[in-house]
C-alpha cells in the first residue's frame, strides 16, 4: 500500500537534490526526511536513491519512479488547491480586458452584479480591440471573439453568434444585392477587424466552400463605426450578430448572400493556464457564462 507522503518526501529530495533542501523545503527535520525516504526504500523493496557524501544520484527504478510520484504529487497538490479556492471567498485585484464594443455593449451590467456580490474584489478593465499578453501585462483573463488561434492559453466558449455580410436597404435598392460570393468585388466592403485580408470564405448550405476576393477603401478598427457606416449606406460589411443583431430586426440593415454562412464566431474568457484559475476568476466567468446564456442578441 503506498503512503503519499512517503512519496511527496522522495519528490522533494529529488527536486531539492538533499535531503537538507528538502528539509528546509518542508518545514522538517534532516533525519525525518532521510527516514521516511528509507521508509518508502524499505517498503518497496528498491534503492531509489545513491547516497555520496557530496551528492544524491537516482537509481534507474528510482528515475522511474520519481516520473510517476511527481505526477501524482502535482495532481494531489491542484486537489487540495481546487478545494481550498472553493473554501475561499473571492479578493484581490482581478484584471480584465475585453473588445471595446462588447466591453461597452454586455460588460458594465456584469461587473456591477459581480461587484455588488463579491466586494472584496477591486476590478480593472481595459476594452481594446487588440490582442493583449496576458502573461506579460498582467492581465487575469481576457473576453475575445472569434475564432481563436491555437495558443498555450486555456478558452472557454461563454457564448456562439453567427457571422453576416450585411447591407442597407437603401445600398441594395441602389446597388442591386449579390446574389453568388464571387459577385461581392463588385460591391465596396467596409473593413473592420471582422475583414482580415482581401478575401472572405463562405459555406452554403449544401456544403459548397468559396473563397471570394473582396474590396473597399473605407477601413475603419471598430466594428460598430462599420456597422454605422454600413447603416448610412456606403457599401456592404462583416459584422458578428452581437453587434448588428439590433439593426437586423429593425431592417436598418438586410443580410446579403443568406444561402451562405461565413466561419461561425463565438465568445470566449481566455487565461493563461489551470494553475492560474483562481476564485475570483472562475466566479466571473461563472456569472458571465450565465448572463451569456441565452445571449442577448438570441434571446431578444
Amino acid at each position: 500500500m503506498f503512503n503519499l507522503n512517503e512519496m511527496a518526501i522522495f519528490t522533494r529530495v529529488v527536486e531539492a537534490g538533499s535531503f537538507s533542501g528538502a528539509a528546509r523545503l518542508l518545514g522538517l527535520p534532516k533525519s525525518n526526511v532521510s527516514r521516511k525516504v528509507a521508509q518508502l526504500e524499505e517498503r518497496l523493496g528498491v534503492r531509489l536513491l545513491e547516497r555520496t557524501t557530496r551528492a544524491l544520484k537516482l537509481t534507474e527504478v528510482g528515475a522511474a519512479y520519481f516520473e510517476r510520484c511527481a505526477r501524482i504529487v502535482s495532481e494531489a497538490e491542484e486537489a487540495n488547491l481546487a478545494v481550498t479556492r472553493m473554501q475561499e471567498s473571492p479578493r484581490g485585484r482581478l484584471r480584465i480586458t475585453a473588445p471595446t464594443e462588447f466591453g461597452n455593449l454586455y460588460l458594465g451590467k456584469v461587473v456591477s452584479e459581480y461587484l455588488q456580490t463579491y466586494p472584496r474584489v477591486n476590478i480593472e478593465v481595459e476594452l481594446t480591440n487588440r490582442v493583449v499578453d496576458l502573461i506579460e501585462e498582467g492581465f487575469d483573463l481576457a473576453i475575445r471573439g472569434g475564432t481563436l488561434p491555437d495558443s498555450s492559453l486555456i478558452a472557454r466558449k461563454l457564448a456562439s453568434e453567427a457571422i453576416f455580410i450585411c447591407a442597407s436597404p437603401a445600398y441594395l435598392a441602389e446597388h442591386g444585392r449579390p446574389q453568388r460570393p464571387e459577385e461581392l468585388i463588385r460591391h465596396p466592403l467596409i473593413h473592420s477587424s471582422a475583414t482580415r485580408g482581401k478575401h472572405v470564405r463562405l459555406s452554403s448550405k449544401n456544403g459548397e466552400t468559396v473563397t471570394a476576393p473582396i474590396q473597399g477603401s473605407l477601413q475603419v478598427n471598430s466594428l460598430a463605426l462599420a456597422r454605422d457606416a454600413a447603416v448610412a449606406g456606403l457599401g456592404l460589411v462583416v459584422l458578428p450578430e452581437m453587434i448588428c443583431w439590433q439593426d437586423l430586426r429593425e431592417e436598418r440593415l438586410k443580410t446579403v448572400l443568406p444561402d451562405w454562412r461565413l466561419p461561425s464566431g463565438g465568445l470566449y474568457g481566455v487565461y493563461p493556464t489551470p494553475r492560474h484559475l483562481s476564485t475570483k476568476v472562475k466566479t466571473f466567468l461563472d456569472l458571465l457564462g450565465e448572463k451569456l446564456n441565452p445571449p442577448p442578441w438570441k434571446s431578444a
